[in-house]
């Protein structure tokens, strides 16, 4: 039955996907015309199209892949405001589970991308049409060559991200820059129980270039009972149950500064997202913990 499951789940996903993959991708070539108030349009068209991309995916796991979600503290959301989202990160399944527990919640889920990502083909375009912020990072030889180049980066992405002035947009960021994994785990000698150490650096970037048109921090904390599933268990059904715990955070002036020019300010925002995994740690023992 998990088979059939599975074969079935994964021909809806492509299916779904492909569906709403051409109007995307069409908004995103008529956007390539410079006129301003159309391109605010087809981006309207391009995210409404994506998010019932991701109604039909939800449609798909209740359906085929049916599990328990389990959600607490995602009541106060709001999709006219802007928000950072970060989440530990264990599991491909993690960002249909965001999908899923945010979907009109907040404004439509984009993530950074790294410029380069602009030109591969037919998803590049897609990703732009959506209004994906492309970012450029100069590594520290370059500057250490161009001193000039120092905070370049900053600067383009905040030009980049200026459309969000009047857009509200929800950014997410997995601060442990990677899935999370035993052996990682045991590489990095992490501090914490069940997470590798938080990455400061991009979402210090995110913050710096976006500061003052996020307003807050949306902290969601993901665990599985049944142990962390592949997206192939995830399709055939064998996930019991997921339990979801959403915290809304004011973004304070701890998170927002000169990460890489201000080292007071690097140590202050390394110890404070420190502070948020120690506490992130301690909710998935709750989490993990069967109620009496």
């Amino acid at each position: 039955m998990s088979l059939v499951r599975q074969i079935v789940g994964l021909i809806l996903y492509v299916l779904n996907t492909l569906v709403w993959f051409v109007p995307i991708f069409i908004c995103g070539v008529l956007k390539l015309i410079p006129i301003p108030i159309l391109q605010r349009l087809l981006s309207k068209l391009a995210k409404a199209c994506a998010s019932m991309w991701v109604a039909g995916n939800n449609i798909n796991q209740s359906f085929i892949s049916p599990y328990h979600l389990q959600v607490s503290g995602a009541d106060a959301l709001d999709t006219k405001d802007w928000y950072l989202v970060i989440a530990n990160h264990q599991s491909w399944v993690d960002i249909l589970v965001l999908q899923r527990v945010l979907h009109r919640k907040i404004p439509f889920l984009n993530f950074f991308l790294k410029k380069e990502l602009l030109y591969v083909p037919f998803l590049g375009l897609a990703w732009w049409a959506l209004d994906f912020p492309f970012m450029t990072r100069t590594s520290k030889s370059q500057i250490r060559k161009n001193p000039k180049l120092k905070g370049k980066d900053i600067e383009t992405t905040r030009k980049a991200c200026e459309k969000f002035k009047t857009m509200p947009v929800s950014i997410v960021n997995f601060v442990e820059g990677t899935r999370y994994t035993e052996e990682k785990h045991q590489r990095q000698n992490s501090p914490f129980k069940h997470l590798l150490k938080p990455k400061a650096g991009g979402i210090a970037f995110v913050m710096q270039a976006m500061g003052e048109q996020i307003n807050q921090v949306v902290n969601v904390t993901i665990h599985y009972p049944n142990g962390v599933p592949t997206f192939m268990d995830f399709v055939a059904g064998k996930v019991g149950q997921i339990n979801v715990q959403v915290e809304l955070m004011p973004v304070s002036d701890k998170l927002v500064g000169d990460y890489a020019g201000d080292n007071e300010f690097r140590v202050q925002f390394q110890g404070e997202l420190n502070r948020l995994w120690s506490e992130k740690d301690k909710s998935i023992d709750e989490l993990a913990t069967p109620s009496k």
